[in-house]
């Protein structure tokens, strides 16, 4: 039995001809349905006969990822906990802008980078997400808005749980499909995929054009990198950036550089000096996050007056530098923060109201 948002539109294209032996138009269709109008039953695709829906019925089902919870901040970011079909736990997390929502959707199940500030990175690689565990993230951020009369979704950022370009196949196919027209009609200039660094999948990404990466560096030299993130430290930063530095852009787009400021880790005006120094100001801009302080976790916020510092540093240097408003911090809204919470709960330990 098929689960028919397993399918990306390819694999669709073939199921029609071959499983129900139909014509193209209905592979349009039966998209329309599953994408853009959200059904959760073939008995809804009313543009088809009845003994082809019955047909349909027998071959395939539909089924997205299941709510296991839902947290909102005061600040008006959601954040779902997802139950897969195996019983995996992952997260997404809608972000509001100023006219619309941002989802913030995960490519794995856990991660395997073990970054030492990632509470992700904690629970350790589990599984990739499958193309409809990640598009089904999509469904789920819709329809609960729409059902709240909320603002629309228009923008995506592959920055959840996992490292997407190791799941990069999968990856492609979901970025391939967004923009359909018949589907969720998501331009892929509004999609960035977050990534600490892999030279070969970077080249392979930029030569679709499909996507605008987001590095995490999170520190402007190989030493502290590789005592932060030991295991993408694993390829050289002057590597790295050799790949930022071919990827190809088209006039006026930047590479986007997140930063994690981290108390008297990487937050000093050395540290910025040294990141402007690896950063070419004409083809990046860097997004600073000010580290929220979690349990069990052996880092702290930094001082805002640092913050502000660090940005104006990086500012006299002609770089684009912006502080990340941080979100959601109420309902433990940083990756794996919640998950993290169920697993507590399971072993006995009460978890926070959302």
């Amino acid at each position: 039995m098929h689960n028919l948002i397993e399918l990306n539109k390819t694999d669709l294209e073939a199921f029609v001809a071959e499983d129900l032996r139909e014509p193209r138009y209905r592979t349009e269709q039966i998209w329309q349905w599953l994408w853009q109008k959200r059904v959760r039953d073939v008995e809804a695709m009313t543009n088809l006969s009845r003994p082809l829906r019955e047909k349909l019925a027998s071959l395939a089902t539909i089924a997205w990822p299941e709510i296991a919870r839902v947290a909102t901040s005061s600040d008006g970011t959601i954040k779902f906990l997802l139950r897969l079909h195996d019983g995996k736990l992952i997260e997404t997390v809608l972000i509001p802008m100023a006219d619309r929502y941002s989802q913030c959707l995960s490519t794995q199940v856990g991660c395997a980078m073990a970054c030492t500030f990632c509470n992700t990175g904690k629970l350790g690689f589990e599984r990739n997400l499958t193309y409809g565990e990640i598009m089904g993230q999509i469904l789920v951020g819709r329809q609960y808005l729409e059902d709240q009369g909320m603002a629309p979704l228009k923008n995506l950022v592959f920055m959840g749980m996992g490292e997407p370009l190791l799941n990069l196949d999968t990856l492609i196919k979901v970025l391939t499909d967004l923009p359909c027209e018949r589907g969720l009609s998501l331009s892929w200039r509004r999609s960035m995929v977050s990534t600490v660094g892999f030279p070969d999948k970077l080249k392979i990404l930029g030569e679709l054009e499909i996507a605008l990466p987001a590095i995490s560096l999170h520190a402007p030299t190989q030493e502290l990198r590789a005592r932060i993130m030991p295991k993408a430290a694993k390829v050289p930063l002057d590597e790295l950036m050799r790949a930022i530095d071919a990827y190809p852009m088209r006039p006026r787009e930047r590479i986007t550089f997140e930063y994690l400021l981290l108390k008297d880790v990487n937050d000093s005006m050395e540290h910025a000096d040294q990141l402007a120094r690896l950063i070419d100001r004409k083809r990046g801009k860097i997004n600073l996050i000010a580290y929220n302080a979690t349990e069990d976790m052996p880092y702290e916020a930094p001082d805002p007056d640092r913050v502000e510092a660090f940005e104006k540093r990086l500012w006299d240097h002609g770089l684009t530098a912006f502080i990340r408003r941080s979100m959601g911090a109420d309902i433990k809204a940083a990756c794996g923060q919640l998950k993290a919470d169920q697993a507590r709960s399971e072993t006995g330990d009460p978890l926070p109201e959302a």
